[in-house]
């Protein structure tokens, strides 16, 4: 039977050894992991486990974008290791040293980058979570407890039992990196009240496991990783940009979050833009929902394919994650504003030439990534610089947007001295 409380014992006395580990070797047990990632027999074992994982789910019904999302392949494992090696390369932020002054009565202060701690991970159909989380907290000198899907426990736990391997042949605890690989729900809940050894929660999945979270959680909880994401076509843009960055956002991985859900056009440009639009994410199996604006316009240009319907109120404000994209026509830069400030907060997006427009956009948008010119889709740790991300964060406190390394730590204050004491 899991122990839980044994669990967290572990991984704080291994945070307490990876708070003062040294970069050198941190980097090696990324090096080490990234490695054995690609290694032809740890890489099969791990393909093995997570087949089973696969089957069992085609076997449960689950939808083809969840099974997308939890299939690891050769290729994917290598792009881990890629992206573990990324995070390795980058600069360790434990140790910073930040806002120093010299106070009037000569006392030197200055704050000091630390690790958070302990960091327990709940995800659903992500394996590859597991690395992205072991690489990103071994870096900044936490420990982390994992829970991943009852859809992939056995992924979970091969890819753990890897990154333990590795890491203690560099001289990292084991325990840096743990997985919960008992399905019952029950021990999750333990998880989100074992306040006396982890230090923060962080889920990734839907908005179900999200506000479980919240409610039940006795330990700070970084909620992020869902959200309606949106582009708007201006009447000032360049339409040959329009087609490949909607693509790109709807149809390059639609079950993603930074995936498009809505596309909102100028109604200036939208007898220019939509038709070309369709045209295209037809051919690529994407339902279109449009409104009846832009349900006009297609039909006028000639599409009566049934992969066009009309829009309801509800398909707006929806996280699809399949081939599906809402479309509205708006009469100017404010509508479109109106839109995504009732229904975004994820990743948002500006097609158009004109710089004041954009920035009024920028300035406008209150999402935890806004684009200009730009794909949503680049709403990621490994696309930002960051190496990979432990999650997409849409809240305002500590951390917002792609979180990596720097987003894993905190901060002391240092004093010193020369005898001083208080008057």
């Amino acid at each position: 039977m899991t122990n839980i409380e044994e669990i967290g014992a572990r991984a704080r006395a291994a945070g307490r050894r990876m708070a003062l580990m040294p970069t050198e070797r941190k980097n090696a047990a990324l090096e080490a992991i990234a490695t054995a990632l690609i290694d032809e027999a740890n890489a099969a074992e791990v393909l093995a486990a997570n087949a089973i994982d696969v089957a069992a789910g085609r076997d449960a019904g689950l939808s083809p974008a969840l099974i997308d999302r939890m299939t690891l392949t050769p290729q994917r494992l290598e792009a881990i290791a890629a992206d573990t090696r990324a995070v390795a390369r980058l600069p360790d932020p434990v140790g910073e040293r930040f806002d120093a002054t010299v106070l009037g009565n000569g006392l030197r202060v200055h704050k000091r980058r630390v690790p958070l701690g302990v960091v327990g991970v709940i995800y659903e159909a992500r394996p590859n979570v597991t690395v992205d989380v072991a690489a990103l907290c071994l870096k900044s000198g936490n420990a982390a407890i994992l829970r991943g899907g009852k859809e992939i426990t056995r992924s979970c736990a091969a890819l753990t039992r890897l990154i333990q391997n590795a890491i203690t042949q560099t001289g990292l605890p084991a325990d840096a990196i743990q997985v919960i690989d008992d399905p019952d729900r029950a021990l999750v809940e333990q998880l989100l009240r074992l306040d006396q050894y982890v230090d923060v929660i962080i889920p990734r999945g839907g908005a179900g496991l999200h506000r479980f979270c919240r409610e039940k959680a006795t330990i700070p909880v970084i909620t992020g990783g869902i959200g309606v994401c949106h582009i708007y076509v201006d009447q000032a843009a360049d339409l040959e940009m329009v087609v490949p960055i909607v693509h790109n956002a709807k149809v390059q991985r639609p079950s993603v979050c930074n995936a498009l859900d809505t596309l909102l056009v100028h109604r200036a440009v939208a007898a220019d833009v939509l038709p070309a639009v369709a045209r295209d994410l037809i051919a690529s199996n994407v339902e279109l929902r449009a409104d009846e604006a832009a349900l006009a316009i297609l039909r006028a240009a000639g599409f009566n394919t049934p992969q066009i319907v009309p829009a309801q109120e509800s398909d707006f404000g929806v996280e699809f994650m399949a081939l599906i994209l809402s479309i509205r026509v708006v009469s100017n830069l404010d509508e479109a504003l109106d839109h995504i400030a009732r229904f975004g907060n994820h990743s948002d997006a500006i097609i158009t030439r004109d710089a004041a427009t954009a920035e009024a956009f920028v300035q406008a948008v209150d999402s935890s990534a806004v684009f200009v010119n730009a794909s949503t889709r680049f709403n990621d740790g490994g696309q930002l610089g960051l190496g990979a991300e432990i999650a997409i964060s849409t809240q305002k406190l500590h951390a917002r947007g792609p979180m990596a390394l720097r987003e894993l730590t905190s901060y002391k204050w240092v004093v010193e001295g020369d005898g001083h004491v208080r008057a």
